[in-house]
Order: structure tokens, then sequence, then C-alpha cells
């Protein structure tokens, strides 16, 4: 065994060791995500985005940005590991090797009489007799005394010539890398190594397993509260109307924590009568139904006032203790929203399956938040599903702009249809905007996303699809922009933090009210999205039973494909009773009002055989192919009557243009696959 001076020297490298094996690559890791983080701050350079300040990185907001819980552990972690390598590089210079010749202070190869002059010399300034310090004793015995015996005597002395050891040949040593009172067992600090056995390995990483199971048992994905996504769960109907989803939304546990004081009735008192036309309450009962909402928890009512105040964009019109409240409930207003659509869509139906109308109406309301718009500017209008709400989004842009610009445009999509001259001509001479204001919503029309998705359902290594059958969903989501740019932060000034763009992919069938598949999909990691389509496309061409060369051919072109705007979604999904199926592929933008996309999907189902072959005749007789084509017929008519907006109190207005819009979608539809460009 090695000394205790040694085991206490090697104790720092042993602490360096542990701390730097996880803390270097944890910092790389960090590194990376901030470079990455840089390259995608892409965002809306307008000026009315300009001068919200949102995306103005002042040193307060840096340092505020900086000051973080894991940012300042690896810090402290570092300062630690700089410490013990000063300490160690100390140490290192105190521990040498032993050498007599360079003790006596004598070359080697001298004589013995010099070797006892030197001693007599040295004796003088270092004996006990002659010097009564400590430490000059200690010298004297533990290196002087052991150097003169070492070159006196002739067996010690050729040893130390011969391996460099008075003793000789040394055989190989160990120790334990703890400081000498962990290991002094003879006095009171026996226990000591006991208890640092006891803390440091078992109750440390007990009390850290307690804190992050009881933080655990409180959030679930997403960090939204499992008491949240109960009442969710709970309070999240088939037949939930999207104006009624604000009712579901504020009932979060989160809202909960908002301070409710006295000094801020007076205020909500008077912003209740400024967005008492948003909220729903009947006009028969009214006052029985502002009693009903003034009887709710006082911080539902103060979430729901804030977020109405936020929609009419009255939120510079707040106090200073209403404002800190308003951003708090925006802050979680993005993952609680993520976390309701899972609720929505999450199997309910004995086929598994989620519900479509909460689902869009979830994905409306996000939409409305992050663009600040109200929920009252949805109901349809004449051309437009969306109403005026896709036209509000714009910079400038107000119900007199809009009006001003009626006759030429109704809908988003004509004014994109529009060229660059015609539309700078309407919003000069009708619109009356500037030059400056007429160059942001320019801007702001050319960061706009549009989408196109490729949708196909087959059963692998089988021609069709057999009721029961486990089918395989795959779709290609492109994205363009005007600008070029394929990843970019929303244009959101009145949105108080950045918000990235997120997509949420829905196979539906509208008339069942029935999710089969969803999904959501980012674009602005693109590294991610890479190892997830070559993942998914390895593991479907191996199902397949494709050699190596096609699979890294497959692969090859997914990754292409990806660093071209494309991501990749691959799921499964078991085929219901046999039928043709109207579905709808929906792909809709939580940030982007207007922008979402819609097609249709014919699925044909074919009844399972009893010998299992498939197309094969079923005993009892099969239902003739062509009523199966005149019922999904009717089934697209009916699913064509039933997609309007929500929102609007006269639904029979904006047929005939939706059928017209959906005869367009149904044309060039094959069985089992679909492709669709542009927007809903």
């Amino acid at each position: 065994m090695a000394d205790t001076g040694e085991n206490s020297a090697l104790f720092p490298i042993f602490i360096l060791s542990i701390i730097a094996l996880p803390l270097v690559p944890y910092t790389i890791l960090k590194l990376l995500r901030v470079a990455s983080k840089k390259e995608k701050s892409i965002h809306c350079a307008c000026s009315v985005c300009s001068r919200s300040g949102k995306y103005h990185k002042s040193i307060l907001r840096r340092i505020s940005k900086f000051s973080t819980c894991s940012n300042f552990t690896v810090l402290l972690l570092w300062v630690i590991v700089i410490f013990l390598v000063y300490s160690i590089k100390q140490s290192s210079r105190e521990i040498e090797a032993f050498d007599p010749f360079s003790i006596l202070g004598l070359a080697p190869g001298v004589t013995e009489s010099a070797i006892k002059k030197a001693y007599r010399r040295l004796s003088i300034q270092y004996h006990p007799d002659k010097n009564p310090d400590p430490a000059a004793h200690k010298y004297f015995v533990e290196y002087i005394s052991k150097a003169y015996q070492a070159l006196t005597d002739p067996v010690s002395r050729e040893n130390f010539e011969k391996y460099g050891h008075p003793d000789g040949r040394q055989g190989f040593q160990m120790g334990i890398a703890l400081p000498q009172f962990l290991l002094d067992f003879n006095g009171s600090s026996g226990g000591i190594l006991l208890l640092w056995i006891l803390g440091g390995f078992i109750l440390l990483p007990m009390a850290f397993g307690v804190v992050y199971l009881s933080r655990a048992s409180k959030y679930g994905g997403n960090n939204v509260r499992r008491e949240t996504l109960v009442t969710y769960f709970e309070l999240v109907k088939p037949s939930l109307a999207p104006s009624k989803v604000m009712d579901v939304f504020v009932k979060a546990a989160e809202f909960m924590d908002i301070p409710v004081r006295r000094a801020d009735d007076e205020p909500l008192q008077e912003l209740f009568k400024f967005v008492k036309s948003e909220l729903n309450l009947d006009g028969k009962n009214a006052r029985q139904e502002q009693a009903k909402f003034w009887k709710q928890h006082p911080a539902i009512v103060k979430a729901e006032l804030l977020i109405q105040a936020h929609l009419l964009r009255k939120a510079d019109t707040f106090s200073s203790n209403l404002q800190q409240d308003y951003k708090h409930v925006l802050q979680f207003t993005p993952r609680l929203l993520e976390g309701l659509i899972k609720m929505a869509t999450v199997p309910r139906t004995a086929k598994g399956h989620g519900w479509l109308r909460p689902a869009i109406g979830i994905v409306e309301l996000s939409q409305c938040i992050i663009q600040a718009v109200p929920l009252s500017a949805r109901k349809a209008g004449s051309g437009s599903s969306d109403g005026v709400a896709s036209l509000l989004q714009l910079p400038h842009f107000s119900d007199a702009v809009i009006t001003k610009i009626a006759k030429k445009v109704r809908t988003l999509q004509n004014l994109l249809d529009m060229t660059l001259h015609e539309r700078a001509e309407l919003f000069s001479d009708v619109a009356g905007l500037s030059a400056a204001e007429v160059q942001d919503v320019e801007k702001v029309l050319e960061l706009m996303p549009r989408a196109t998705i490729e949708v196909t359902c087959e059963t692998e290594g089988e021609e069709g699809i057999q009721e029961g059958d486990i089918v395989t969903l795959q779709a290609w989501v492109t994205l363009r922009r005007a600008n070029g740019l394929i990843t970019a932060l929303p244009h959101a000034p009145y949105y108080p933090f950045p918000k990235g763009e997120n997509f949420w992919f829905l196979l539906a069938d509208a008339n069942s009210n029935d999710v089969w598949f969803s999904e959501n999909i980012n674009f602005m990691d693109e590294a991610a999205a890479i190892t997830t389509a070559s993942t998914l496309t390895e593991a479907k061409m191996e199902a397949s039973g494709a050699n190596i060369e096609e699979i890294a051919a497959a692969v090859k072109d997914a990754v292409a494909k990806v660093k071209r705007g494309c991501r990749l979604i691959l799921g499964k999904i078991q085929a219901p009773q046999a039928g043709i199926y109207s579905l709808n592929s929906h792909l809709m933008c939580d940030a982007w009002i207007g922008c979402d996309t819609k097609t249709n999907l014919k699925l044909k189902v074919l009844k399972r055989s009893r010998a299992g072959s498939r197309g094969g005749h079923v005993a009892g007789g099969v239902q003739d192919e062509n009523d199966v084509e005149d019922e999904d017929e009717d089934d697209i008519e009916e699913d064509e009557e039933g997609d309007q907006s929500e929102y609007s109190e006269d639904e029979d207005e904006d047929d005939e243009a939706d059928k017209q819009s959906n005869n367009s979608n149904r044309k060039g539809l094959t069985n089992g696959s679909a492709r669709t460009k542009g927007r809903k």
C-alpha cells in the first residue's frame, strides 16, 4: 500500500476525474446547442416586431438568460476543476522522487568523505540540538538522515545507483484516493469514512431521487402538471366547439399560481366590461351567465380576462402587477395548448381514435393567441372560413384598412395571388399605407409558410388493405417561403416571448369526428429531423426486405429531402371494417392564421376472406364496389358541408365556396394516396 501522503495527494486527482468525465461532454453539448440556436434565430424584421423589443438583446436580458441554475452549476464546477488542477500542480512539485545526492547537495559519484562533510554541514543547520524548529527536525529525520544512510551503506548506494531506490527494485503500489483524516481509524475521526460512504453514495443519491420522483409525479410531458392534463382529459368532449375551447383552456392548474390581490378588483372589473363581448355569455340570460363567470376561482377569472385583453391587443393598458400576471399566463400558454391538443387526440373511442373538432379548435385558439387576434374575427365571412383574422395578423392592418380593401381582397389567399405591383398599388392608393408600412407587409407575406403534403397508406408486403391490417402511414411535409427560408420565427409582435412554429398533422375522418393519427412537426431542428428520417426510412426498408444498397439509397434520398425543407412522418394505424373511407389530412400551424393545409385521402379497405387471401371472394357475398363508391361520394359531400368555421353564426353563406374548394381538392386523388399544395 502507498503511504498516507501519497493517498492524500491522489485525492484531488480522483475528484477531478469524477467531475470532469460528465462535465466536459455536457459543456460541449450546451455550447453546440447555443450555437445552433443562434443560427435558428431568424425572425421577422418588420418595424412592428422591432418596436416590440422582444428580440432586442440588452445586457440585462442576456444576463437574465444566462443566469439559470444549470449555467451557474456548470460555471461552479469549472471553477472547482481549475482549483483542483492548480492544487494538483502544486502538490506534484512537493512530491518528488527520493534523490539522496540532491538532498545533500552533491553530484552523483562523489567520494565518501564529501558525503560526510555535506552531512555535517546540514546537521549543523537542521539537527534538533541546533535548530528547535519542528519542521527542521522532520526534514532532518525524513530526508537528511535517510540520504546519508543510503549513500554511506554500500548495498543501499548500489541499489540506488542501479534501481533508483535505496531498498532496491520496487513493486507495484496501490493506494486509496482519499484524504488522510478519512483513513485515520485510530483517532476519533475513524468513523468519518463510514459517514462519507453513507452520505455521499447512499443518502445523497436517495435525496436526488426523491426530489426527482416528487417532481415527476406532479408533471407530465412538456412540463405540464398532471393535474392539468387530468382536468383537460375530463373537460374535452367530442362536441367541444372552438368558441368553447377557451373555457377549458383556462382551467389549467398552472393558472392557480397567479396571485389574487384586492388591488386588482377594480382594474379587472373595467377589463371585464371591455372584453365582455368576447366572452361566451348567453345574451338571453346575461345576468346569470355573468354571475356564474365571477363565481369561478379568482385566478381562473383573471387568467381568462388577461388572455381576452391580449386578443384585443390591450395589454399595454395593464398596471405593473397585471403586466406581471399577464406575462406569467402567456409564458405557459404554448405548452398548455400542446397538452390540450394531446388530450383531444389521445385514443378515446372504441376504435382507438381521438376527436377532430376539439383538436382543430385548440390549434385555432393557439393561432389567435400568438397573433393577438380575437376569436370573433374568425367568424366566417364571404369567401373565407377564417373571417378577417388572417388579415388582422398582418402589420398595420386594422378593421378600417380591411374595410377599405374589401372590394378587391376578401381573404389572405386573394392577397397572395396578386402580383407585387398590384399589392403595392392596393396598399398605397386604397388602404393609405406609407411606403415603409407596405414594405413591412411584404416582409411578413414573404415569411409566411406554404406547405405541401404527400400522404400514402399501404400494408407492407401486400397489394391491398384488408380489415384488421396494420397500415403504414407515410407523409412527407414540405415547407416553403417566398423569401427562401425554411426555419424562421413567426411574425408575432404582440406575443411577449419568442415563439417558434409548430405544425400538427392530423389524419381524420370528418364524418365521424375521429382522429386516426396525429403528430407534432417542428422544422427548427434539422439535425433531429435528419436522424428521425434516417431511422424511420431504414426501419421501413428493412421490414420490406430491401438489401443494403437499397436501404442506403433510400436513407440518402430521405436525408436530401430533409435538407430541402421536408419532414417525414411515419406511423401505424389499424385498418377498420371494409369500405371506402374519405379521410382528411390536416396540417395546421399553431402560430399563423390561414396557413393551414388540408387534402382528401380515399382509403379502400377490403373484407378479409376466410382463407386469408387478399381480394378473394367472401362467403355470403361482398358489397358491390359501385355501391361503396356511391357511399363514398355521399361521405365526401357530407364532409364538405361540415367543413365550415365553427365561429360562424351564419353557416349557409359559405357552403358554395367551400364545396368549390373541396371539389378542386378532390381532383387527382388516388386510392390510398394524396398530394396537396397551398392553404386550406
